[in-house]
This record gives C-alpha cells, structure tokens and sequence, in this order.
C-alpha cells in the first residue's frame, strides 16, 4: 500500500508545531481499544503532537506486546484493572480533550458515558481520517521536496467513494477499485475492509480516489465525513444488539449521504435506502441514482435482455441508455453480486469513468474466499462456501441463488429472527443441518414455517462439529442438489472468525472428496 510509518520529526518537520490546530484535533487524546483501527490512530495522532493515551480492558501477553511497542513513541496505554479501581477501558483519563474509539465499541459504554459527562467528544478513526486528509496532501509535499527538490506531492486529497449496507459492503468496494483500476485512476480498497485509513491517508503513495467500506460502527463516530459520492447498498436488521433499534442502525447507516456532492446511490428494490437519501442534507446538485436488477427508469442503472446499462449518467437519460457490462461479466452472476456490480459502477460512472472501464474492472474482479464461493463437487453435489453470510439478510441472498439446497446453518444470532428468511426459502430446502449456540432459534423457525424439510440437530462444538455437518448434509443430499454453508449467524461461538468456518467447511469438504475417490478407486 506504500503506508510506511514516519517517524515524529517527519511529521513535525512536514506539518509544523501547529498541526493539531489546523487539523480540528486538541492537544490530549485517548483512544479506546488496541486493535487495528486503534494502533493506527495512536500513532498518528503522536505523531502528530498530541498526548495520546490508549485503554483498553484487556491485559494479556498479545496487549502488553502491542503497549510496549507504543510506549517507543511516547504513548501511554492502560490496561486491564487499574490500581485506583475499575478497568482501564471504563476510566476517562484526567485531561482528556478528545476520545477516539475503535470502531467495535458501543455507544453506551462507560468511557463514552463519563466522556459524555466530561463534555468531550468521542470519534471514530474514520473520522480522524477525514481531517487528516490534507495533511496527508502536505506531507507528501514535503517528502517529494526532501527528495527530489520543491516540485511534486499531490495537488489535492483523494476523493473519496464510499459504500455501506447491510451485506455486499466488501465486494462492492472490491468491485469499485477494480473499476478505478482499470480506468488507469491511482486507488485503493480501505476501510472496514482491514486497511486503515488513516494509514492510507498519511500514507506515501498518491491516490486519485480511495474505495472506502464504511460500517455502521465507524459512520457512527464520524460526524463531519462528506463524500464525493455514496451507496447504501441494503438495510435489514443487523448488530441490533449494538444499536439499540432498527431505527437507530439505519440512522447511522444514512449519516453516508450527509454532505454528498455529485451521487446517493440507493438500492430500488429497498425503499428504505431510498429514504435515506430523501432525508439527507446533500449539496446542491447532487443527484439520488438507483440500482434495479430490473429495467432501469431515467437515473438509474439497471439490467436490459442480460446487459447492465446506464440511464443516469447519459445524455437525455429519458430516451437514451449506455450499455455497460453483460451479466457474465460478473463473478458471480448471481442476484444479489449483479446488484453489487450495479451499486459499483454507479459510484464510478458518479466519478466520470467511462463504460468500457466498468466492464474491463468487472472482467478483473475476483471476489475474496468465503463469499458464494465453489468448492468442490462430490457424487454429484455440489459444495458452496458462504461463511460471510454471518445475517439472515445475506443468507436469504445465499439461498436465492441455489435449488435444491442442504443448508448448513447457525452460531451467534446477534439478536436476528429467522422466520422471515425460512418462509422465503422453505421451497428450495431439502434438508438442513444446524450447529452453534443459537441453532435452537433457526430450528423453531422451520418448525413453524418448513416443518415439512429433515433437519439435523448437531449438539457439538469441537473441532470436528463442521465436519460432522458436512457429512450430514451429504448424506440428506441428492445428485444436482447443493450443501449450502450460509450460517446467517457469526462465528465467534465456534470459530475465531468467517473465515476460519469457511475454512473448516471446505477441508471437511475435501475430506469427503478424497472418501469418495477412495471408495470408488
């Protein structure tokens, strides 16, 4: 990515004494939590100038690894319960001007409510990021003079195209870059997508526009961002438990629209997103565009005989449209990734790339592991991995796409109902198969709405419980049929993560391949 970290005198050197200042920050500031997200700011808030103190609740040998490394810097952290009482991650520093939160932790924490108390400010890292953008412009300034005389350095910050929903959020933004990409634009996926921002905004390469994933979380915590252009891809109930309400969630979600300049990309087929546009402060100009898998009126994009055209960014857009890309163009051509495809290439077309680099970028991309992804087919079946499908929004996209299916399903519901999503997939259901702490709640829901489809009950959580699912499910399984694993639930009850699930699907799943080889050798 060409984020090296700098060190303190380059900063200092680049930016001047009176940084902070200029850049809306103060001079002592905590930052909550020593992850990812959290690391970066540290750092570039010191480097920076400021007294910069991180807590966090944790105190084992991995966060006392990440505070020593902290404290070269000059950066105090606290950790895990503090001398005077309480923990270090529920204690507002004495002096704190700002707080600056990673982007899991919730609004109703005891350090936010004693900050709120305080009357200090409590932001995101997103946050940071955007006002930090022209001193990124800056100090590229300087280290291009420092190298090569005064010429060079960017002329302006990056702009940014950003792109929230409930699911698609990651492959839309990969979509997104790969479009830029291949409209020779200078860019980058950042984000909630696991690059830091801020890392990439101070960072030494240059970029033309940045593909940014924004989660609710992280448009929660930033009040002043306002973008080039946004897509809110999709609303359904989602981290509800963090939230408070469905309400709330979808009010974060649409803080992306605040300030848009040129295009609020919104979903037709969910009237919400569009809603969220009618009640967003935009500037003046900027246009609400829709994406339909349907044929598309004027200022959308949509789908005509397997062609995605354009009727927004065309001239006379009420008689005209420009074809853009085929539906195999996609990979997947699946429902809900041709929808992905659409949001994408309205947030390019927004930024004035031309047609043919959004059928070249749609060409080139290919998505991540664990998203609708093949894995293998055995005796006929055929084998889908779709751990990232951690809602029921997500699964029911997952469900759609496939007939007949073995579903394999649960972990942690995070607060989700399922009878929705099993009375619209009960007709493609042959059988499932349930595992993880919350499987109780998707089995009542067949039960009421599906009673009709076998379903496995696996009371296990060792390392072999995935294991023991596929083979479930291949034995429920018929030839043409698909073992789906779309669990709708996260992972963290079993798994460290999506990807270690899918991970462990597709070993089993190659585990039963070499069976079936054997067997038949």
């Amino acid at each position: 990515m060409g984020s090296r970290q700098v060190s303190t005198t380059d900063l200092a050197d680049a930016l001047g004494p009176d940084a902070l200042g200029r850049f809306a920050l103060p001079g002592r500031i905590t930052v909550a939590g020593l992850g990812i997200s959290g690391i970066s700011a540290a750092r570039a808030l010191a480097r920076l100038g400021a007294a910069v103190t991180v807590v966090d609740n944790g105190d084992g040998d991995a966060h006392r690894a990440k505070a020593a490394d902290l404290a070269e810097l000059g950066i105090e952290v606290r950790l895990g319960r503090l001398e005077s009482g309480g923990h270090a991650g529920e204690t507002l520093p004495e002096g704190t001007e700002l707080v600056v939160t990673s982007p899991g932790w919730k609004p109703d924490s005891p350090l936010f409510l004693e900050a709120d108390k305080a009357g200090v400010d409590v932001v995101g890292d997103v946050e940071i990021a955007w006002r930090l953008r022209e001193a990124g412009v800056e100090l590229r300034a300087a280290r291009a003079a420092s190298e090569a005389g005064p010429a060079g350095g960017s002329a302006a910050a990056a702009e940014w195209l950003a792109i929230t929903g409930t699911n698609g959020k990651t492959t839309t933004t990969q979509m997104l870059a790969s479009i830029l990409k291949a409209a020779g634009l200078r860019t980058a996926a950042v984000g909630n997508i696991g690059t830091p921002i801020i890392d990439v905004v101070l960072g030494e390469q240059e970029y033309d526009v940045l593909a940014v994933e924004l989660s609710s979380y992280q448009l929660h915590w930033a009040p002043s961002l306002r973008v080039h252009s946004a897509a809110v891809l999709n609303l359904a109930p989602d981290h509800l438990d963090w939230h408070g309400s469905m309400e709330a969630y979808a009010a974060d979600k649409g803080r992306i629209y605040e300030g848009n300049a040129v295009a609020c990309v919104y979903n037709v087929a969910d009237k919400a997103t569009e809603d969220l546009v009618v009640e967003a402060d935009v500037e003046e100009g900027c246009r609400a565009i829709g994406f339909t898998l349907g044929a598309p009126g004027p200022s959308m994009l949509g789908v005509v005989d397997g062609i995605l055209v354009d009727r927004a960014f065309v001239e006379n857009r009420q008689k005209n449209a420009q074809e853009l890309a085929h539906v195999e163009d996609v990979n997947p051509p699946a429902p809900h990734n041709i929808a992905n495809a659409l949001a994408a290439a309205a947030l390019a077309r927004a930024f004035g790339v031309e047609p043919r680099a959004v059928r070249d970028g749609l060409r080139d991309f290919r998505p991540d592991a664990h998203r609708v992804a093949y894995v293998d087919e055995v005796d006929g079946v055929t084998y889908i991995d779709d751990s990232k499908a951690t809602n029921t929004h997500a699964t029911e996209a997952s469900l759609a796409s496939f007939e007949p299916v073995v579903w394999i399903a649960g972990g942690l519901a995070k607060g989700a109902t399922f009878d929705e999503l099993v009375q619209k997939a009960a007709k493609r259901l042959r059988a499932a198969v349930l595992m993880g702490a919350d499987r109780a709640l998707i089995a009542e829901a067949l039960a009421r709405h599906a009673p009709e489809v076998p379903v496995v009950d696996l009371d296990r959580t060792d390392t072999g419980a995935m294991l023991a699912a596929v083979r479930e499910a291949a034995r429920l399984a018929e030839r043409g049929d698909t073992v789906l694993l779309a669990p709708g639930c996260a992972s963290m009850d079993m798994f460290a993560n999506y990807n270690e699930r899918g991970d462990a699907f597709a070993d089993a799943v190659r585990e039963l391949a070499a069976e079936s080889a054997a067997n038949t050798a």
